[in-house]
């Protein structure tokens, strides 16, 4: 047994990149929407912009394949890092914490200046808050994981039917200011779209107002509880061999197919009842979100089941080695789409903010894809890392790590 377990190490580390690099480059799928176009229209795609033709079908695309899908992927990865983080640092010292701790800090530090100094939509301060709370489950069994991962998961929905449910009851001046959030009048959109491509100062300014808004009010009223449960069934899935291709062709198939079949019909039901509702505040910004909600995570399932198929083959082996780069770079890569973004849209770049039309932002997606399936490779090839990822791994470990490959 122990002959084979660097082989089987190796694999594991090639399926989990494989995967971080598929839900890498899905999320700029959703995530180019809030640097080209103002926030309300990623909740409410009638809220701005032509959303009829070849638009309509763009936006449908996205909700069904991919809004929420590869952040569930990705929260479920980073939970899956923390448990083989720790278990590689007890085999060398017979503790974890400590180094935990220092690894989640400096990501919270990343994740507030990326927030504050370049994007707003930043998803590492949530993660970094997280981690802090499902470290404490590295220990418990998987299904344990998996149900206290639901429960804390579940805690968004009690809060959205809450809310929802007792609307009547609150101030007419609540219910307006949550309303322009959801259907903001031309003035605030026209407001918003000259703060990002103003000059540097208002860009900052602006940015960091919405970054505060998202790490308090926007935390605790779902990006900490979908984060941190979805760590823990990231955890579970890990410990039970799922995210690591350990599991039979036939496991896979099974969750591949079912996965996204029950992804597809509950996220498309939600779809058509938000249609039909005609994207009312009053349904769709509470229960009408729920479908997707709860729909992607069937639909993320599917996918780490798809991948995994993948990885277990020799079919695409250009492609896979190419997205498993992306994957070992996934912070690097992450961070370059906000400056990506931030140059194309906004005003210390081309300042496009509010002029594509969500098809012509697809084509920007494809291009971010190429190049960061390019150049990924080609970097690992002269360095052990990306250039983020050596940035932190050299804080975590408070001394200054290898760089560059040498020569064999």
């Amino acid at each position: 047994m122990s002959t084979n377990q660097p082989v089987q190490t190796k694999e594991r580390i090639q399926a989990l990149d494989f995967l971080r690099g598929f839900a890498l480059l899905g999320i700029l799928i959703m995530n180019i929407q809030l640097f080209a176009m103002p926030m309300a229209a990623y909740l409410n795609p009638t809220s701005f912009g032509d959303f009829n033709g070849l638009n309509k079908g763009v936006w449908i695309f996205g909700h069904l394949f991919a809004d929420e899908k590869f952040m569930t992927l990705f929260s479920i990865l980073f939970g899956a890092g923390i448990i083989l983080m720790t278990q590689r640092a007890v085999e060398r010292s017979g503790r974890s914490a400590a180094l935990h701790y220092r690894r989640t800090f400096w990501l919270l530090v990343i994740g507030l200046t990326h927030a504050h100094l370049i994007w707003s939509g930043d998803i590492l301060v949530p993660y970094a808050i997280g981690a802090l709370f499902v470290y404490l489950f590295r220990n418990a069994k998987p299904l344990t994981l998996l149900i206290v991962g639901i429960l804390v998961i579940g805690v968004h929905t009690l809060i959205y039917g809450f809310m929802g449910s007792t609307m009547e009851f609150w101030p007419p001046e609540s219910i307006e200011m949550a309303k322009q959030s959801w259907i903001p009048s031309e003035e605030l959109i026209q407001h918003q779209i000259d703060a990002v491509t103003g000059s540097l100062s208002e860009q900052i300014s602006f940015n960091s107002a919405e970054a505060t808004f998202l790490e308090t009010f926007v935390l605790l009223m779902i990006l900490f509880w979908r984060a941190s449960g979805l760590m823990l069934v990231g955890m579970a899935l890990y410990k039970w061999g799922i995210l690591t291709a350990k599991r039979s062709k036939a496991f896979y198939t099974r969750g591949l197919i079912a996965g996204c079949l029950l992804g597809l019909s509950i996220t498309g039901y939600g779809m058509y009842t938000n249609f039909q509702a005609g994207f009312s505040f009053e349904y769709s910004m509470y229960l009408g979100s729920q479908w997707n909600y709860w729909g992607s995570l069937f639909m993320g399932f599917g996918y780490i089941c798809g991948i995994m198929l993948l990885a277990k083959s020799n079919a695409l082996p250009w492609l896979r080695d190419r997205l498993a780069a992306v994957g070992q770079m996934a912070l690097t890569n992450y961070l370059m789409h906000s400056i990506l973004g931030v140059f194309i849209f906004w005003g210390v770049g081309l300042g496009l903010c509010g002029q594509l039309e969500r098809w012509q932002q697809l084509m920007v997606v494809i291009g971010v894809w190429v190049l960061q399936i390019l150049w990924s490779r080609p970097w690992l090839n002269s360095f052990r890392f990306g250039p983020m990822e050596w940035l932190w791994r050299s804080l975590t470990y408070m001394e200054r790590q290898p760089f560059r490959r040498t020569a064999a």
